[in-house]
């Protein structure tokens, strides 16, 4: 596929389908930085690290042909991590699928979801994580109920962005992507779903910014508060 999603209007008043990422979008990570930096001798830039890591890991494992779960994924950066910088792991060291599971939603989240939910949307998580851990965050938030459908890359063994990713979400849904929005606290994500044809909102949590080299979203959202009064004001005109 092409940038043709770069040329398209970007009137959002016909969007019925929400896709939301799940980790660093929905849910705060921090408890897991954590986690990793209390593993990796309590070395914080280790824990920011191992995030950035296991993305680029997990884009390695599919581009090769291969297919591990996210937190296999993760486990493994955690070993080459530890290896790297002379770390001996603990072998009580707490579990990253435990913590992985077991995430906070962001502050804002329920209230906009909330909204959104009343106002018709149709409301999905489409991550990376696995189903069973993707069920797993989404229940412990108490965030599950807002959701139509928890759509995993699990179900066709790649990563997104692959552009494949989007394409088969929407097909689930039995919606077309143009009338779909890809919301995401990460510029690889809402880049690859433009290039799949689908609009896209970027939520601007800290730390994170946009790629010049990717399409640029539709919505640039401070918080899921923004993003929510964006769509309602983009219904009704």
């Amino acid at each position: 596929m092409t940038d043709a999603a770069d040329k398209k209007s970007s009137n959002l008043s016909n969007i019925t389908t929400l896709f939301f990422d799940v980790n660093e979008t929905l849910l705060d990570i921090q408890p897991l930085k954590d986690v990793i930096s209390k593993t990796l001798d309590n070395r914080k830039e280790l824990a920011d690290l191992w995030f950035i890591s296991l993305l680029h890991h997990s884009l390695i494992d599919t581009a090769s042909g291969g297919w591990h779960s996210f937190a296999e994924i993760g486990n493994a950066v955690l070993t080459m991590l530890a290896a790297q910088h002379n770390i001996q792991l603990s072998d009580d060291a707490p579990s990253l699928a435990e913590a992985l599971s077991q995430l906070p939603p962001h502050a804002d989240v329920i209230a906009a979801l909330s909204v959104l939910q009343q106002k018709g949307f149709k409301l999905v998580a489409l991550t990376n994580s696995s189903q069973a851990l993707a069920d797993k965050q989404l229940n412990h938030a108490g965030i599950i109920h807002f959701f139509d459908r928890v759509l995993s890359v699990e179900s066709i063994k790649t990563y997104k962005p692959d552009l494949k990713v989007y394409c088969w979400a929407a097909e689930q849904m039995h919606v077309s992507r143009e009338n779909s929005l890809m919301i995401a606290a990460h510029s690889w994500d809402v880049g690859g779903a433009k290039r799949a044809g689908m609009h896209t909102a970027f939520i601007a949590r800290k730390g994170q910014s946009l790629s010049p080299l990717m399409p640029a979203p539709d919505l640039i959202c401070e918080d899921f508060n923004a993003l929510a009064d964006s769509l309602l004001t983009k219904e009704k005109l």
